[in-house]
C-alpha cells in the first residue's frame, strides 16, 4: 500500500482526524494560515516536517526549541527569525520519536527597515549608575521570562489586535534616540488614549507583570510552544502571574509609562526567543 494511504488507514483505525485528506484546499483556505510566512529578519519561516505518528521535536542551530503544529498527516515547524539574522542559509534540527535526527535548511532573504529619530528625556538614553544597575537586573529577569517554553495547545494562531487605534508599521525601525543608535524597534506601536483597555489576542497564561525602566507597566503572556506576547507602557495592569486569559479578556490599559513619547501600546510577539513582526499574525 502507498505510504500515505497506509498512514490514512492507520489514522482511521485509531479514530484520528485526517483533515488533510481529500481535495486540495482552495486558494482562500490556503492563504488563511497564521502566522504568514516571511523568511526575512523579523519574520517567520514555516517549514514542513512531513508526517509522523507523534509531534516531532525541532530546534534551532542554537538549541532553542521550536513551535511545531499540525497532526500526524503533516507537521509544520514555525521558526521566528531574529532581527539580527544575516541573509543566507539557516538550518533547524528535527528529532523523531525513535531518536533519529535530520536537518532542514531554509533561506533567509534580506530586508531593509527604515530609520526613525526620536527625542526623549536624556536620562532614558544616558543612564545614571543607579538606572543602569536597575536595567541590568531587569534584563537578567526578563531573559528567564523569554526562555519560557510550554506544551503547544493552540492550532489557530490568528491574533486579535489587542487595542483599537492607529497601528504603525514601526516593527524593525532602526531607532536613533537623541542622536544615539539603539536596537531596532521590536514590536508594533498602536496609538490610543490613556486608559483604553488592552485585551489578550489569543488564549494565554500570564507569566510576568511589572514596572520596567524602559517598558513601563508590562504584561507577558505565554501562548504555548515558545510563542509569547508582551504589552508595554501600560497605565494599569489588570492581570497577575498565573492567570489564564481567554482571547479578548482585559489585561491592562494603555499608558505612557517607561520610555514613551506619548500614550500608546507597544505590542511584541516573540517566537523561539526572537521578536517577530506582529503583523504576520493578524488579518488586517
Amino acid at each position: 500500500m502507498h505510504r500515505r494511504s497506509l498512514l490514512l488507514a492507520t489514522l482511521g483505525a485509531l479514530g484520528l482526524p485526517s483533515t488533510h485528506a481529500g481535495a486540495a484546499p482552495s486558494s482562500a483556505e490556503a492563504s488563511a494560515v497564521w502566522p504568514q510566512g516571511a523568511q526575512v529578519p523579523g519574520g517567520v519561516a514555516r517549514l514542513s516536517l512531513g508526517p509522523s505518528p507523534t509531534r516531532p521535536e525541532a530546534r534551532t542551530d542554537a538549541g532553542i526549541p521550536l513551535l511545531v503544529l499540525g497532526d500526524p498527516i503533516a507537521w509544520t515547524a514555525l521558526v521566528g527569525i531574529p532581527l539580527a539574522a544575516s541573509p543566507g542559509q539557516a538550518r533547524i534540527t528535527v528529532r523523531a520519536e525513535d531518536g533519529a535526527e535530520r536537518q532542514i535548511a531554509y533561506a533567509i532573504a534580506s530586508k531593509r527597515y527604515s530609520e526613525q529619530r526620536l527625542k526623549v528625556a536624556p536620562g532614558t538614553v544616558d543612564l545614571s549608575p543607579a538606572d543602569q544597575a536597575r536595567y541590568e537586573r531587569e534584563r537578567a529577569h526578563l531573559a528567564s521570562v523569554m526562555a519560557t517554553f510550554s506544551d503547544p495547545s493552540l492550532q489557530d494562531l490568528e491574533m486579535r489586535v489587542p487595542v483599537p487605534g492607529q497601528r504603525s508599521s514601526s516593527f524593525g525601525l532602526r531607532r536613533v534616540f537623541n542622536g544615539q543608535s539603539r536596537n531596532p524597534h521590536s514590536g508594533m506601536d498602536i496609538a490610543a488614549v490613556t486608559g483604553t483597555p488592552v485585551a489578550a489576542p489569543l488564549p494565554g497564561k500570564v507569566i510576568d507583570t511589572g514596572d520596567y525602566f524602559f517598558n513601563g507597566g508590562t504584561v507577558w503572556l505565554d501562548h504555548g510552544g515558545g510563542l509569547l506576547t508582551m504589552y508595554c507602557h501600560l497605565s494599569r495592569i489588570d492581570a497577575k502571574s498565573g492567570d489564564q486569559l481567554q482571547a479578548g479578556e482585559r489585561l491592562g490599559a494603555v499608558g505612557a509609562t517607561g520610555r514613551a513619547t506619548g500614550p500608546h501600546l507597544h505590542w511584541s510577539v516573540m517566537l523561539n526567543r526572537a521578536m517577530v513582526d506582529p503583523a504576520l499574525f493578524i488579518a488586517a
